[in-house]
């Protein structure tokens, strides 16, 4: 194209610039766009060519590559497959795992590949477990792993899991020889050590001591509760401590009993944590050493002599019953009867102590003729035995020839055997003729008695009525026949509204149902003037029964003695404040009286002969008695009046009881009794009124004295216990009777004893007065010829005695 260009230049370039001069621009354009084309063609037509060409090398070198990567995992492909070894890889697309390799039948591990992977199948559980488990940790963090499994048919298979190139790979190669017996010896001592220490764990947790000792005798191992009976902190230090559980006399016994395969086995008394116990010695020895338990039982012991202590109990029991009772065991042979069995039938005793069976024991009895007569006594008899093989108890009639009726209970023992019971019934089924006749008798009586009496079903509806129902409430007999309801009649009884409020009350607790039914007892006054009791008394069916008794006389006369013993208190109050004015007015002479009297015996004033001197200390003693018989009677109407007060304080108990001694040691030296005192030295003080617990004593005592023996004793003792103080007076004197005992703390109530005079009979009940004020309490004891004792307890603080009282 260059030469061409070359040829025809000038008439070309002529020619084209006549053509240019004639084109115009647009022409110009289209014409360059062609150009342009056209060299983009040739340049792409070039580029092509010069990219098949190296795309034909590349290709070419590729297929050699893919030829010799093929030919490298053929190989490794056959070395894989000619190692008895299985290899599973997986590459992490979700694809199913290449596997390699193959594994003789006998190593137990499957060639499908799908129950190759299936591992529980081929695996046990328990190496199954372990290697998903192992994988998993290989798949999550890519712990490498190395482990031994055994498969279903009992052989072993070497499994390692590693991670390669972002592929997870297992290898499972069997084990042959000496590392297939490694790996059982291993697996074997793995079992062994399990159940070792499972046994180990199981030892440890029960009660029961055991130990194990090696050849030498040397304790290598024990439980918990060898430990504890041996008294060590745990079971570590007993071992390394070697302490011993059997004493010395155990291990000779066990020494000298131990049998020939190197058993032994007794029960023997050790004392285990500090306590005297029976255990069950189990201990076994070889030449590599020896292993025991000991099983504490005391209880089992304890249990069975308690056992034969209820059957000899039960045994006792049923001799004392009136109803004979044998049993016999399952193989038909009698094995206890009591002692009414014996005497019913009155057999051999040396024939009962055979034991023998239930036939022979039948047929001992028909040939003493103490059998019921029978037609045929065979098929009577194996009716009879029948009882053995029966579920149920079993219930016959025994009418005797000597006229004696039985009642025989056959009752089978779950675990075999049978319990006869012979009840004679003769007596019962006389009180049951009797007792037929007796009711008889007893709705003849009811019908003849004066109080009515009704009875009502648990329905509402009269059951029973006696004449004397009717005549009171004038019910017709044709009515009462009827059996009406209650409320019948109450409607046909009623007559005020008194009554018929009473019948309305009846009639609820007739036909109430209230679940706690109790009997109801009231009054009722009639419109003609009679007054009834009636009552209801529930029935054990349900009924109630309805009782209605005429008290009007009753009535009358409680009402007079009533008004009588209002008269009669009117009079003791009367008598009372009578008692009251004459004291008050007697206190102020006597008080006069008593100082002349002592003005006339002080010489100061003259001297008197000794008659007058006497006289003088006669005059004394009696107007010193009066006026303390006077004082106790203005301290009583004190009391009655409610205006007493307690002067309360601390007051010390031993000093108040000598003091109230020091003032009877006169009247103590004339009468010669001797006065013992039991004051604790710890007594201490209580709060309380000192004169008045002097008062208290001084009048107990002198009670005592005047109502012993001479020469006699009176004691006097204290004590304290919960915040009480208890002072207890006892004489040996005379005693108190049994009727006037009750009635000693009442007012001028005393007896005459022996030589001396009774009191004014006012002491004991000032005592009683002044303890219950203190908020303590009085106790009489007395016996005649025995002496009196009388208890008063004092509260050692009263503030808190009133404080739980409130509560």
């Amino acid at each position: 194209m260059a030469g061409l260009g070359l040829s025809c230049g000038p008439a070309a370039a002529n020619v084209l610039a006549d053509t240019t001069a004639a084109i115009n621009p647009d022409t110009m354009i289209l014409f360059g766009a062609l150009g342009g084309m056209c060299a983009f063609a040739v340049t792409a037509a070039i580029a092509l060519v010069r990219h098949r060409r190296q795309s034909a090398q590349l290709t070419d070198s590729l297929e050699k590559e893919k030829s010799d990567l093929k030919f490298r995992v053929d190989r490794l492909e056959a070395m894989l497959n000619t190692d008895e070894q299985r290899v599973i890889v997986w590459t992490g697309n979700g694809a199913m795992p290449q596997i390699w390799g193959i594994l003789p039948e006998k190593s137990g591990v499957p060639r499908p590949p799908v129950q190759l992977l299936a591992f529980g199948s081929w695996l046990t559980a328990k190496c199954a477990s372990d290697l998903e488990r192992h994988l998993d940790m290989l798949f999550r963090t890519g712990e490498a792993f190395s482990t031994t499994l055994k498969t279903r048919t009992g052989s072993y298979v070497e499994a390692l899991g590693r991670t390669t190139g972002g592929a997870v790979v297992l290898r499972l190669r069997d084990l042959t020889g000496e590392r297939q017996m490694q790996a059982e010896l291993a697996a074997r001592n793995a079992k062994i050590s399990g159940e070792l220490h499972m046994l180990h764990a199981l030892l440890d947790a029960m009660p029961a001591p055991a130990w194990q000792r090696d050849a030498e005798g040397n304790l290598t191992w024990a439980n918990a509760a060898y430990a504890e009976a041996v008294e060590t902190k745990d079971a570590d230090k007993a071992v390394k401590e070697g302490a011993t559980f059997l004493d010395a006399a155990a291990r000779t016994a066990m020494a000298v009993q131990r049998t020939e395969d190197g058993c032994f086995n007794a029960r023997i008394p050790i004392v285990a944590s500090g306590e005297r116990r029976v255990f069950e010695v189990t201990d076994v020895n070889a030449n590599v050493g020896g292993a025991g338990i000991a099983v504490d039982i005391s209880e089992l012991e304890g249990a069975k002599k308690e056992l034969g202590r209820a059957e000899e109990f039960h045994g006792r029991t049923l001799d004392q019953l009136a109803a004979a009772v044998a049993i016999y065991s399952s193989d038909k042979k009698l094995q206890f009867y009591n002692a009414a069995f014996r005497q019913m039938w009155d057999l051999d005793p040396a024939f009962l102590e055979s034991h023998p069976e239930d036939g022979a024991v039948l047929d001992a009895l028909r040939a003493a003729r103490k059998l019921p007569e029978q037609a045929d006594y065979r098929v009577w008899r194996n009716k009879m035995l029948e009882s053995y093989q029966s579920l149920e108890a079993r219930e016959s009639w025994w009418h005797l020839p000597d006229g004696r009726t039985l009642r025989v209970i056959a009752n089978p023992h779950p675990q075999g055997g049978v319990t006869y019971i012979y009840e004679n019934v003769t007596e019962q089924l006389d009180l049951e003729s009797r007792y037929n006749a007796l009711t008889r008798v007893q709705g003849e009586t009811l019908d003849n008695l004066s109080e009515a009496v009704a009875v009502f079903g648990s329905d509402g509806r009269l059951r029973l009525w006696n004449p004397a129902f009717g005549r009171i409430w004038n019910l017709e007999e044709d009515q009462l026949a009827e059996l009406p309801h209650v409320k019948a009649v109450l409607s046909a009884c009623t007559l005020s509204k008194t009554e018929t409020e009473a019948w309305e009350q009846l009639a609820g607790n007739v036909t109430g149902l209230v679940d706690n039914r109790t009997q109801k007892v009231s009054r009722l006054e009639r419109h003609n003037g009679d007054v009834l009791d009636y009552a209801t008394v529930p029935l054990p069916d349900g009924g109630t029964l309805v009782t209605f008794v005429d008290v009007t006389d009753s009535v009358n006369v409680e009402r007079a003695l009533l008004e009588k013993n209002e008269a009669l208190q009117q009079a003791d109050q009367i008598k009372n404040a009578f008692i009251q004015h004459v004291s008050y007015e007697l206190r102020s002479p006597l008080t006069n009286i008593i100082g002349f009297a002592q003005l006339l015996a002080d010489p100061k004033f003259g001297d008197l002969s000794e008659k007058q001197g006497e006289y003088a200390e006669y005059i004394q003693s009696s107007s010193s008695a009066l006026l303390a018989i006077i004082n106790d009677i203005l301290d009583l109407a004190t009391l009655d009046a409610g205006i007493m007060e307690l002067d309360l304080g601390e007051v010390d108990v031993a000093s108040t009881v000598s003091a109230a001694v020091e003032g009877l040691k006169d009247r103590l030296t004339e009468t010669q009794i001797s006065l013992r005192t039991h004051v604790p030295e710890d007594i201490g003080m209580m709060i309380a009124d000192e004169k008045r617990l002097r008062q208290v004593l001084f009048n107990l005592i002198a009670n005592a004295v005047r109502y012993s023996e001479a020469n006699g004793v009176v004691d006097v003792s204290c004590s304290r216990e919960d915040d009480k103080v208890t002072f207890i007076v006892k004489d040996h004197g005379y005693g108190i009777p049994a009727e006037i005992l009750t009635q000693v703390f009442n007012r001028f109530v005393g007896h005459d004893t022996g030589a001396r005079r009774q009191g004014a009979g006012l002491g004991l009940a000032i005592v009683k007065s002044f303890v219950e004020l203190h908020g303590g309490t009085v106790d009489i004891e007395s016996a005649e010829g025995k002496g009196t004792t009388v208890t008063c307890v004092f509260p050692a603080r009263p503030e808190l005695a009133d404080r739980a009282a409130a509560e």
